[in-house]
């Protein structure tokens, strides 16, 4: 009996001598191969390894698992300027970051500069978005670890980084990978959830509609987390309202809905109003940035400054709809007048139509605006007004237009007069 213990013992130590000679093997030939070579060994090791846990990679290597992470990273740092089996060397290390228990790896990693590593490959512009998109992938396995690991990557300028790769990207699938890390930074991390916020906000006026389309969702959840927004998001807000896409407006507009119970309410509704009146020569830029003749001016390819007008008559009337507060705050701004103004806009049918949707609610809600309204347009303009409010504009006449764009019909002393006199009466 004791024999056969110790025959096993011994069967033991030598499968173990034999595991640890294996390792050596191995480790000596990856010390000593170039890249082709390198290469195949990390295709065979991704193939036998993905999916494994922990101690199932120790068991792999001989307990010494963490030798190979070590050269795994010390070769991404050497040669990530270069794309040297790029993608294959961040997919390697993602199998040990991955790997259940494996928290171990993970510290190791992120001990000699992992995540710096990566952080600065997504700023190289030479390097591919494939390759880029692994690296949000592993980022999100460290954020994942918990909150010490999120604010380590807030910590290394990960959301600038982060930011900055969301608004570049060509890639629809990184752009939507960046998003979620995004989003789970802002989670569970109060220490540096306002950086994240100003850094989604510090998209709005990038060149990407997908990026613009993301951080806006990703702000309207953010906002239900911190409760308060800082006045910097106002102009990049309103500003994401020119974009030609739809669905770009629409989360804007989402957005704007969730701030109407921030300190930041007024400076937004002043603004929107402000949208409906631009004055017409900002919906024109010069041909001829040297001579700036106004007869070189031009009008812009969308008509974006148009595009803004009908989208704030938009979001406008949204507003006024979820709450009468919000409304009655808008009149006061003189958002009758502003209405009008983009009701009576002949270049743009978009404008008066998210007008005259938006004007018919204030009228309907609220019967002072309604004498303001018909005694600004006469009864038979009126009356097509109320009858159609979604089509009666495409009748209207450059005469008509002209008096609705120089209307004074909600001067704010006037009608709280009147409302004063409707209260009185009831």
């Amino acid at each position: 009996m004791l024999q056969d213990a110790k025959a096993e013992e011994t069967m033991t130590s030598v499968k173990e001598q034999e595991a640890i000679r294996k390792l050596m093997v191995f480790l000596q030939e990856w010390d000593s191969a170039h890249k082709v070579a390198r290469s195949r060994m990390l295709n065979n090791f991704i193939k036998s390894n993905d999916g494994k846990t922990e101690p199932e990679l120790e068991m792999e290597f001989a307990q010494g698992a963490s030798l190979f992470l070590a050269r795994l990273t010390a070769w991404l740092r050497m040669t990530y300027m270069y794309s040297t089996c790029l993608n294959k060397l961040l997919k390697s290390i993602g199998i040990f970051l991955s790997a259940a228990s494996g928290r171990r790896y993970l510290i190791e990693f992120l001990e000699i500069g992992g995540v710096l590593i990566l952080l600065e490959i997504l700023g190289l512009n030479r390097l591919k978005e494939e390759d880029k998109r692994e690296c949000v992938k592993l980022l999100q396995l460290v954020a994942n670890a918990g909150r010490k690991y999120k604010e380590f990557i807030c910590e290394s300028y990960g959301v600038q980084s982060l930011a900055n790769f969301l608004a570049t990207s060509n890639s629809a699938e990184a752009q939507e990978d960046v998003q979620v890390l995004l989003d789970s930074l802002g989670r569970g991390n109060p220490k540096y959830q306002n950086q994240v916020y100003k850094g989604l906000v510090a998209v709005l006026p990038c060149a990407s509609p997908r990026a613009q389309q993301l951080a806006l969702q990703t702000l309207v959840v953010m906002q239900d987390v911190l409760g308060e927004a800082p006045t910097i998001l106002v102009e990049p807000v309103l500003g994401a309202l020119c974009s030609v896409h739809l669905d770009v407006q629409y989360e804007a507009i989402q957005l704007l809905k969730a701030l109407m119970a921030c300190q930041v309410r007024p400076a937004l509704l002043k603004g929107l109003v402000a949208l409906l009146t631009l004055p017409r020569e900002k919906a024109f830029t010069f041909c001829d940035e040297t001579t700036k003749d106004p007869a070189t001016l031009c009008p812009r390819d969308p008509v974006l400054v148009y595009i803004q007008q009908a989208a704030a008559a938009k979001a406008i009337g949204v507003l006024a709809k979820e709450s009468a507060e919000v409304a009655e705050e808008l009149i006061q701004l003189k958002v009758v007048h502003g209405l009008m103004v983009a009701l009576g806009n002949l270049d743009h049918m978009a404008s008066q139509r998210h007008a005259s949707i938006s004007l018919e609610y204030f009228v309907r809600t609220f019967p002072f605006v309604e004498e303001c309204v018909k005694a600004a347009l006469g009864h038979t303009l009126f009356q097509r007004f109320m009858d159609s409010p979604e089509t009666w504009y495409t009748k209207m006449d450059p005469v008509q237009a002209e008096e609705l764009a120089s209307n004074i019909v909600d001067n704010p002393r006037d009608m709280a007069r009147m409302q004063s006199a409707e209260g009185e009466q009831e």
